[in-house]
Order: structure tokens, then C-alpha cells, then sequence
């Protein structure tokens, strides 16, 4: 396995752009040889980090969501970052609100399922269920913050799970 890496991509935010996160992921992790069950949860990751960026993003025409991973030192980090409205769009805090909701449990299994029960019982079309996949399916530690240019950036770390976990 090759011990660093870094992929970059400014991705137009559009539903149809998620296959194209997905297959540059995926061939990118495939030339650093990981293992599949390695290479399944990150490309997770990086489809459910697209997937927010475009749904609450705050896009004007030509904007776009820059996407990042990077592999060193047997890990691997997914980032997203798009612009949001801190004035009018309430994302952020929601998503800070959910972040820490996670790190409350004991193990994001604990959430995972928590968050199902609520899934189960709400009328709401939003299952809020992807960042606690990407914590309990995915195994990523997720962190964000928000700069100065109204962008929030949203990250997953991944500790590599596979044997090749072992040749770092």
C-alpha cells in the first residue's frame, strides 16, 4: 500500500456529481491498494459528505464543493467543503448539535441505533442518518469548522481496518 495520497476535486453541486465522488474514491483508494472492506467504508464516507455539502450547501451559479481525501499514516481523511448562509441557513449549528449528539454515546453503535428508534417514530422526510452512518458504518471521527469565507468544512478520519493496516 502506498503510504500517502492526496485527492482533490471541485464538484459541481449536483445530485448526478455523487456517482462521480464515488468512482474517483473508489480508483483513488485502488491505487493504494486497500482492502475492500477499507475502500467500502470510505467511499461511504465521501458519498455521504457529497451528499450533505449539496443538500445544505448555500450555492450561487459556478460554485462548487470542494472535495478532498487523504491517506497517511494509516488513516485516511474525507473533507468537503462548500459555502454556507451563517444568517439564514441553520445547518451548521445542526450540524455541530448532531456531531456532539454522537460523541455523547459511548460507541456510535449507540447512536446508530438511537437514531433509527427516532427514524422509526418521526413524520419528518429527513432520516439524519447519514453522519451517524459515517461514525457507526463507516467508523470515521467526524470534526468541522467554519471559516471566515462562509464556508464550513466537514471531515471523516477513517483508521485503515484491513491487514494492509499492518505494512504502514
Amino acid at each position: 500500500m502506498k503510504t500517502t495520497g492526496h485527492l482533490s476535486l471541485n464538484v459541481i453541486p449536483e445530485w448526478e456529481r455523487i456517482d462521480t465522488v464515488r468512482r474517483s474514491t473508489k480508483a483513488f483508494l485502488a491505487d493504494h491498494h486497500l482492502e475492500e472492506y477499507d475502500t467500502d467504508a470510505v467511499v461511504m464516507i465521501a458519498s455521504e459528505l457529497a451528499e450533505n455539502a449539496i443538500k445544505y450547501g448555500n450555492f450561487q451559479p459556478n460554485d462548487t464543493i470542494r472535495f478532498s481525501i487523504d491517506v497517511a499514516d494509516r488513516k485516511i481523511t474525507v473533507e468537503v467543503e462548500n459555502k454556507i448562509d451563517r444568517e439564514e441557513n441553520a445547518h451548521w449549528k445542526n450540524l455541530d448539535r448532531t456531531i456532539q449528539w454522537i460523541r455523547g454515546f459511548q460507541t456510535p453503535f449507540q447512536a446508530y441505533i438511537e437514531r433509527l428508534k427516532q427514524v422509526s417514530t418521526s413524520k419528518s422526510d429527513e432520516s439524519g442518518l447519514g453522519l451517524v452512518r459515517i461514525a457507526y458504518e463507516g467508523q470515521g471521527i467526524l470534526d468541522f469548522f467554519i471559516n471566515r469565507a462562509d464556508q464550513v468544512a466537514v471531515s471523516a478520519v477513517y483508521q485503515l481496518q484491513g491487514a494492509n493496516r499492518e505494512l504502514q
